[in-house]
């Protein structure tokens, strides 16, 4: 039975004439359905494109799913004509909105990831049911043209079987992603309920050793080596050991994250470790006899398939209705695991695109270089930033050299300034001893005679002169000396004139002329009249002679009188000095974790090992990468910093 609604869900027909109705359902993908109307009826008006149909069993009246009109195929004879209408369950309505951009979900939960998705529907057909599972994988999606393939992917990585129901029977329509059940909920049995069966057993697609690739290109591509000991591959031994070993390199570049890759390759590697077999099988529905209800058996159940005395057991992972009006030929295809993983997404192209276009990212040089001066206190640094969204850093070296100090002036302003006067003594070191000749004798002239005069005359009183003498005094009368001999002395009485005797000095020794004894203590006057004295031209002669020195040593005292200096430059020097050594060793330290090296130069030294890690081991991002190489004297340092990273736009405009 179909039931037609219209675009907002209300009923418009039943289309009693509708015939050839078949159900098409697969695990985990878009169902499909189909219809014809002959050309004729009237109801076919109400068949557009994207309305609603409802399924029903013809004889059971069981609920088959919500569809919508999609493509339509008109056919027409002599006899007359159809229209036959293909559907697709409304689980593609989430095409209908995109996810424009970039959209990073990191260590959310399952739900929280599925929530995040729906909301972006432009029509909220669709709200979340229940989840089963609690992981906490990285997701990545970017310009995806509609939200059911990013949906369909969110189990991947799950290592565990996963099943997608949908209810459909009120809306807002509700998905849910479950644990199927593993027990087994009937059987198909040769001369029982299966009429024909085609046993496929493909040993081909035996895979027991994985080497699961990611996002990226090249030493960049991601690998699960750092989640997963060191090793890029995942095994079975027990297949190994039973088939041979069976490797497969499976790329899948949305995965970004190694945790979720590996996840992912577990899966696989579980799916695919044994050979395929499966059965398409032309069976009956005996479960719509109502003494066989209980054997009723659905999409994604397990069965047990009992075929020449073998049985096996597996899942119906597709089930075929071809005709409703019988709706008991049914055609199970039943098999021990999905096709692939990516069976996990709707077989049907325009529904599941997963877009290419994703930025796979590049490897970028970046080249930092510095000549500078330095010295033990005052090193040459590098700062080096590391953005958040570098994925690999592939390589981090350092070349360097080591030179002269250089400078390249000499010279500097200097302001006025005042000193003091001060006395400094000093004495000079001995100039030593020696004798000096003169170059011969000779004569010198003077530059004429002349006469020079005296003040005036007047009497002199000499000083004091003590201790026991004799003086020989000549008295005299007057002031009249020029009676007066030279050989003799004259005393002179007191109150008279002139001289009262005359004593010759040689000869005479009379007691009372001289005078002797007592203290002494006495001055002597003596008269100076006013004369004057003639000097003559005249020559002197020397002759020839000598001067003897011996060592000797001059103390004196130099006083520094003041000065004031007023303001005042000195113009530069320009030129290029260098200094005439070299320092004996380097100390290189990255994010302060010092380098083996120490030698004045060295090319290609590797600086990955001494940056920062994080607590797994990674390089730190999102913060500056500190270089510093120090001198344990002055030097001139010539270096450059090569740095190969992997980055991915992500972030940022297109300005």
């Amino acid at each position: 039975m179909i039931h037609i609604l219209n675009r907002d869900r209300q009923r418009l027909a039943i289309l009693e004439n509708a015939y050839d109705v078949s159900v098409q359902k697969r695990t985990n993908q878009v169902w499909g359905a189909s219809f014809s109307l002959p050309i004729d009826d009237p109801k076919n008006e109400h068949c557009e494109h994207f309305n609603f149909v409802e399924v029903y069993g013809d004889e059971t009246g069981r609920y088959y799913g919500l569809y919508r009109i999609m493509p339509t195929e008109t056919s027409r004879s002599d006899g007359g004509g159809s229209i036959t209408y293909e559907c697709e369950h409304v689980l593609a309505t989430l095409l209908d909105s995109v996810m424009e951009g970039y959209h990073q979900y990191t260590n959310y939960t399952t739900t929280d990831v599925l929530e995040f998705i729906l909301s972006l529907q432009d029509e909220a057909h669709w709200q979340l049911g229940t989840v089963d599972f609690t992981r906490y994988f990285h997701y990545k999606f970017e310009n995806e043209n509609g939200l059911l393939a990013p949906i369909l992917s969110i189990p991947q990585p799950f290592d565990e079987p996963f099943e997608w129901t949908f209810d459909t029977e009120n809306y807002p329509w509700t998905i849910n992603l479950v644990r199927p059940n593993n027990s087994v909920k009937g059987e198909i049995r040769w001369g029982k309920n299966i009429q024909s069966f085609k046993d496929v057993s493909d040993p081909t697609e035996i895979v027991n050793w994985i080497i699961p690739r990611g996002y990226g290109e090249g030493v960049n591509q991601l690998t699960i080596k750092d989640v997963n000991g060191g090793l890029s591959y995942l095994k079975d031994q027990a297949s190994i050991d039973k088939w041979g070993k069976k490797p497969y390199i499976w790329i899948d570049r949305r995965f970004e994250v190694a945790e979720s890759l590996k996840a992912s390759g577990a899966s696989l590697l579980n799916q695919w470790k044994d050979p395929k077999f499966s059965f398409d099988t032309d069976a009956v529905d005996l479960s719509i006899l109502p003494e066989y209800a209980h054997e009723e058996v659905a999409l994604n159940d397990v069965v047990n398939v009992v075929v020449d005395g073998e049985v096996y057991s597996a899942r119906i992972i597709g089930v075929n209705i071809p005709d409703l009006s019988k709706e008991y030929d049914v055609d199970y295809t039943i098999a021990n695991k999905l096709d692939d993983i990516a069976d996990i997404q709707a077989d049907v192209e325009r529904k599941q695109q997963v877009n290419e276009a994703y930025s796979q990212g590049a490897t970028n040089i970046m080249t930092e270089s510095q000549a500078e001066n330095c010295d033990p206190d005052h090193p040459v640094t590098f700062r080096l930033w590391i953005a958040p969204d570098v994925v690999n850093i592939n390589a981090m070296h350092l070349t360097y050299e080591t030179s002269n100090f250089r400078g390249y002036t000499r010279g500097s302003k200097a302001g006025g300034s005042y000193i003091k006067s001060s006395t400094v003594q000093s004495r000079s070191t001995a100039g030593g001893g020696g004798q000096t000749t003169s170059a011969g004798g000779g004569q010198t002239t003077s530059a004429g005679g002349g006469q020079t005069t005296t003040a005036g005359g007047g009497f002199t009183t000499t000083s004091a002169a003590g201790g026991d003498h004799k003086h020989l005094v000549m008295s005299y009368s007057g002031n009249d000396t020029s009676q007066m001999t030279p050989s003799r002395y004259y005393t002179r009485s007191s109150g008279t004139s002139g001289y009262n005797i005359a004593i010759d000095v040689e000869t005479s020794t009379t007691g009372d002329i001289w005078t002797a004894g007592g203290s002494g203590d006495h001055t002597h006057q003596v008269s100076q009249s006013a004369h004057s004295h003639s000097v003559s031209d005249h020559t002197h002669s020397v002759s020839d002679h000598s001067h003897t020195v011996s060592d000797h040593t001059h103390d004196f005292e130099v006083e520094i009188p003041a000065i004031n200096i007023p303001d005042h430059s000195h113009p530069q020097i320009y030129g290029i000095y260098e200094d005439s050594t070299l320092p004996s060793s380097l100390n290189i330290k990255v994010d302060g974790n010092t380098v083996a090296s120490s030698s004045l130069s060295a090319e290609n030294v590797d600086l990955t090992p001494y940056l920062s890690k994080d607590s797994g081991g990674r390089i730190q991002r999102n913060r500056w990468a500190t270089i510093e190489i120090t001198p344990d004297d002055l030097a001139r340092v010539n270096a450059t910093v090569v740095t190969r990273l992997f980055v991915q736009s992500h972030i940022g405009g297109t300005y």
